[in-house]
């Protein structure tokens, strides 16, 4: 398994355990069940770190797979990540995916 499948990989698993410990007010009532569109962007910022990273990696992969294709460039991710970080940290209340978007443009 190519090195960035495997961080991808790894990613995701650690985002479903870190999802899974939020507060039950957080979760919906239909057994913790939750949808990428609930996230907004100040959901994201305030983890730290590691948890930050995952999620971010997340809704990179996400949308890459939403797309239907498999070709990525991790310059164009690193600079992507950047501009979401600073898209969220002024406009707090938006929805996670669609500032992902809006960065991929």
């Amino acid at each position: 398994m190519p090195a960035m499948t495997q961080r991808l990989f790894g990613a995701t698993a650690a985002l479903v355990v870190m999802l899974a410990g939020l507060p039950a007010q957080a979760q919906s009532q239909d057994q913790g069940d939750r949808t990428i569109e609930q996230y907004a962007c100040k959901d994201v910022m305030r983890d730290s770190g590691a948890n930050r990273d995952v999620a971010i990696a997340f809704l990179h992969g996400y949308l890459l797979g939403k797309s239907g294709s498999s070709k990525f460039n991790l310059d164009k991710i690193r600079a992507q990540t950047d501009a979401f970080i600073d898209r969220c940290l002024d406009n707090p209340n938006e929805k996670a995916e669609q500032a992902m978007l809006a960065v991929k443009k």
